[in-house]
């Protein structure tokens, strides 16, 4: 499992956002407080706080994270 933050701040972000982990074959959890929700749910982010970072989990085999890694990039919150 890796975890990292991400931002989310608008509409436009979280679309793509789902749009980008739903190519791959892994399970995606964003926590916020005492809320887990699948990231892969539009619905789901947007019951969220999204104007603040949102800690992503990411469960996936290790072949796979540094695509996963490469395609969230723009979202990741150093």
């Amino acid at each position: 499992m890796k975890a990292l933050m991400v931002s989310l701040n608008s509409i436009d972000k979280v679309k793509a956002f789902c749009n980008e982990i739903a190519k791959f074959d892994a399970e995606f959890d964003l926590i916020s407080g005492r809320y887990v929700i699948d990231a892969k749910s539009i619905m789901g982010i947007f019951s969220l706080d999204i104007s603040k970072p949102i800690e992503l989990n990411i469960h996936a085999d290790e072949k796979d994270l540094a695509d996963i890694l490469a395609a969230i990039k723009p979202y990741v919150v150093e």
